[in-house]
């Protein structure tokens, strides 16, 4: 007859003479957490969002769980009496006293208000020994000499398991009360009010975009593509800059401080280096034109205010990345070590086109890399929970057309792109057209007519939603001032007005 006292010294034992008891571990919780759901199948829900068998230290306790799990999410009862043919023939039962050790598991059991502190606790200790495994996994591959995997590869894979591993178990799925939902979609609409704009979203600072938008979601991939020229990098800047420049820390009832509006920005800007972006931005929100600047072609009033701009720009939380050539999962950690350092709200990728597959995929097809990459992008962006902006270049379609305003098909690679994204934009300015096509001024009627045509197209520009997941399609009409390379709201009148861009 099975010994059911032999199970009751498995908490002193220490549950297994295989196991080392170096590891990180809570056995205790194990079997009382157990033991409320053999007595109570309705426990199980109360970690069932969270916990998995993989959690558990001890390979029985891991057994018995699934065993658990599988009968009461069929709808049957889960309880020593019909666990017992489970378990009938397994060894490490049979040592610790056979089928009374399940008795003993529930006999044991305390309360079952504390089921979700002994499942917290289980999972506590697996997340310590997931530290030790990628450590030692980290030491191995650093010290095997026939390796073919450069280091930086391997930090970059770290970073990427250890980020995982940090975001395991962050977000419990399963039903959700409707009250529960109701709070949730109160404390949006109330930090929607509180926010520029009063947008559920991230303002990009150009009222007539965010009116489209609804602002920039989280963990929504925004594809912002044109032909060269149209200024989809200088609009990208312009946002970035808005959004770091609301940046703005609130503290809570509990003394921590929450984002309350505006955001941390990255921008991966793999055409231009640091020292353009930065002068750029510069132009942008000082008035004097770049280039000028390089040219030193500016007075003192013009230094004055590029001097001031500077120390303005220095207090933004704004981060740029200027390696070329960078794979999508190196951006991806590169992307990850920011959020974790300065909690990153947006992300800017300038942009798709220059960004390369991951080694273990490399392909020939660049459709095939593309569609890599945008997946990447889209993983990455519900992965940090923020919203991700990404530059794409435009296939020469476009110059064959009389209506040059581009479309969806027009993308290069659409298919991967069009399918990943959640927002797809599109920047078109007339004028740029227009401009290049300017008769001799000897063609009198011509000219005149090119005249009257720049003038109702000058420094006015489109952005075109090709798609928007959660709102409308549609055109908005922006101002451009070329010469500072800035986008802002269009006047009512329609006409461009200068001041306008200084706001």
């Amino acid at each position: 007859m099975d010994d059911p006292t032999h199970a009751s010294n498995v908490i002193d034992a220490g549950f297994g003479p295989s196991k080392d008891r170096t590891q990180p571990c809570n056995v205790e919780a194990e079997q009382a957490l157990l033991g409320a759901i053999l007595v109570s199948n309705e426990a199980y829900y109360k970690v069932q969002g969270f916990l998995k068998s993989d959690h558990f230290y001890e390979s029985l306790h891991a057994r018995i769980y699934d065993a658990m799990a599988q009968r009461i999410e069929a709808g049957n009862v889960a309880d020593p009496v019909t666990l017992k043919p489970r378990f009938e023939d397994d060894a490490d039962m049979a040592e610790l006293g056979g089928i009374s050790y399940l008795t003993f598991l529930a006999s044991s059991f305390i309360s079952v208000r504390n089921v979700r502190d002994y499942g917290r606790a289980i999972f506590d200790m697996a997340m310590r020994r997931g530290l030790i495994r990628l450590g030692e996994d980290m030491m191995e591959a650093a010290l095997d000499p026939s390796s073919h995997t450069e280091p930086q590869q391997q930090i970059e894979e770290a970073e990427q398991h250890l980020y995982q591993l940090a975001e395991v178990g962050k977000y419990e799925g399963g039903f959700k009360a409707f009250p529960d939902a109701l709070a949730e979609s109160i404390h949006m609409i109330g930090n929607a009010f509180k926010r520029d704009g009063h947008l559920s979203g991230l303002s990009c600072g150009i009222t007539d975009l965010d009116t489209k938008l609804g602002g920039m979601q989280n963990s929504d991939l925004i594809i912002l593509a044109g032909r060269p020229g149209m200024g989809k990098s200088s609009l990208a800047c312009n946002i970035a800059f808005n959004v770091a420049k609301g940046y703005r820390l609130e503290k809570q009832d509990d003394g921590t401080e929450k984002v309350a509006n505006g955001a941390v920005v990255g921008i991966f800007s793999l055409e231009m280096s640091s020292e353009q972006m930065a002068t750029r931005l510069l132009a942008e929100e000082s008035g004097v034109p770049s280039s000028n600047m390089r040219r030193g072609q500016i007075d003192e009033e013009e230094y004055r205010r590029i001097r001031e701009t500077s120390e303005l720009l220095e207090r933004v939380p704004l981060y740029i990345d200027d390696t070329g050539g960078l794979s999508i999962a190196a951006l991806a950690a590169r992307a990850r070590r920011l959020k974790r350092n300065a909690n990153l709200g947006l992300l800017i990728v300038d942009y798709i086109q220059l960004v390369t597959g991951s080694g273990r995929k490399k392909t020939d097809n660049r459709v095939q890399e593309i569609s890599e990459i945008t997946q990447g992008l889209k993983a990455l962006a519900k992965e940090l929970d923020i919203p991700i902006i990404a530059l794409s270049q435009l296939s020469r379609a476009v110059e064959s057309r009389d209506d040059k305003r581009p479309q969806l098909s027009d993308l290069r690679e659409s298919g991967s792109i069009e399918q990943d994204a959640d927002v797809v934009m599109f920047v078109f300015r007339e004028e740029y057209y227009v401009e290049n096509s300017k008769p001799a001024e000897e063609e009198f009627e011509k000219f005149e007519e090119w005249q009257q045509k720049m003038s109702r197209v000058h420094g006015k520009a489109e952005v075109i939603i090709g798609k928007q997941r959660h709102g409308p399609t549609g055109k908005v009409d922006l101002a451009f001032q070329a010469n500072i390379t800035k986008f802002a709201n269009l006047v009512a009148d329609d006409h461009f007005d200068p001041s306008n861009l200084d706001r």
